[in-house]
């Protein structure tokens, strides 16, 4: 008799947990507390180098470029979402703190949810993750589902409605598993 009533606890918490799920866009101060906690190296600082996006349709790559210094020359800034960092590193982190990555479906279905200001149109810089909208300012990297293709969500400040579409949930961009960008970051689920 007694089992009951703590499975319908089991079963009600679960069901709480899985609608309580929220995205966290990782800042540069907490990924900077996982890099010296673990020693930590980026594919960009192995390879020396990384890609800078200077609009929706042009970029460069420059030596240097990685989540310090996203455009290889000026410092991160601690409140804005840590950039430069590929899937193997959003892994990586997301294993350290003990949480996951969204997939594509689970960030547009909590996404949804943020009505705080969408930055896009290339009408404001990269702001901190605390004053916008999680969809847009800088791409999300999501966890593939039998697939290994990694599939960015949310879209950036390069997008607009005459470029990129980015923003829209039908979008489809993909990236591999190695690669960085100056607008390309990540969050995880949170409860």
């Amino acid at each position: 008799m007694k089992r009951f009533p703590l499975l319908l606890f089991l079963i009600f918490n679960s069901c709480l947990g899985e609608d309580q799920l929220n995205l966290k866009p990782v800042t540069v101060a907490e990924f900077r507390e996982f890099i010296d906690d673990s020693n930590y190296m980026t594919d960009a600082e192995k390879y020396g180098w990384s890609i800078v996006q200077t609009d929706a349709f042009n970029f460069k790559i420059v030596e240097g470029a990685n989540w310090k210094k996203p455009d290889g020359i000026n410092n991160s800034i601690d409140s804005l979402p840590v950039t430069q960092v590929s899937y193997n590193d959003a892994v990586a982190y997301s294993e350290w703190v003990g949480l996951s990555l969204p997939t594509y479906e689970q960030y547009w279905d909590i996404a949804d949810d943020d009505d705080r200001l969408i930055v896009s149109d290339n009408l404001y810089p990269i702001l901190p993750v605390n004053d916008v909208n999680v969809v847009g300012n800088v791409w999300d990297i999501t966890k593939p589902i039998n697939s290994n293709k990694v599939r960015l969500a949310g879209g950036s400040l390069f997008c607009s409605i005459d470029t990129c579409h980015g923003t829209q949930k039908d979008r489809e961009l993909f990236i591999d598993k190695e690669t960085g960008n100056i607008h390309v970051g990540f969050s995880i689920l949170t409860e």
